[in-house]
């Protein structure tokens, strides 16, 4: 798995959940489907009008989500910024001419008066695979996007009991000095945490 065959998957799936913040702080979530797809990134359109892109106009922030009939999650982190105005146009028609529905919403020149294309260059990419055994997670970057590390970790204050390892639904900690998490099979769901007798696992982002 690496980034682009990630964003192969979302362009698949087609519909995806876009997640921003309003000026409340109130979480917002929209499923948008008007969107071009590169092998360094992806653009989609928006109604001016639309406190979606008010909110990315003031902040850009935006986790997009996408999941496959193979139980395969896939979040993209990024911060979102207006295409440039020269491409306006061309990207508008690009998105247009891959989804036809478009011109129903948006008919004649109406696209390019209430329309407006954001682009995602610079992202983290985490991929979660439900659907094997052991589950599997990766994260990757696309431009300068910047991997953040999430879930648990043992650190030296372990004693080897086990405690761990016994309560792991996915048995991806293993024996050491200290113990070690399979980063890429952990769940994150905090059993070791909690099972730790010396609170030698550590939550980290």
């Amino acid at each position: 798995m690496d980034a682009q065959t990630c964003l192969k998957k979302l362009e698949y799936v087609g519909v995806l959940a876009f997640a921003t913040v309003d000026e409340n702080g109130a979480p917002q979530i929209r499923n948008i489907s008007a969107i071009h797809y590169e092998t360094d990134g992806m653009y989609f359109f928006t109604a001016k009008g639309k406190a979606f892109c008010r909110e990315l106009m003031t902040d850009g922030r935006v986790q997009v989500l996408g999941y496959t009939k193979y139980k395969e999650m896939i979040r993209l982190s990024a911060k979102a910024a207006p295409a440039p105005e020269a491409e306006q146009k061309k990207l508008i028609d690009t998105i247009f001419g891959e989804q036809p529905y478009l011109a129903n919403v948006y008919p004649g020149g109406t696209r390019y008066l209430a329309g407006i294309v954001f682009e995602i260059k610079d992202a983290e990419i985490e991929y979660f695979n439900l659907g094997v055994s052991p589950i599997f997670r990766e994260k990757y970057v696309i431009g300068n996007g910047r991997i953040t590390f999430k879930g648990y970790a043992i650190t030296d204050a372990c004693i080897g009991c086990g405690k761990c390892a016994e309560c792991c639904p996915q048995r991806c900690i293993t024996p050491g000095d200290p113990y070690q998490i399979q980063q890429e099979h952990c769940l994150h769901c905090g059993n070791c945490y909690e099972a730790c007798p010396m609170r030698a696992v550590e939550k980290r982002g």
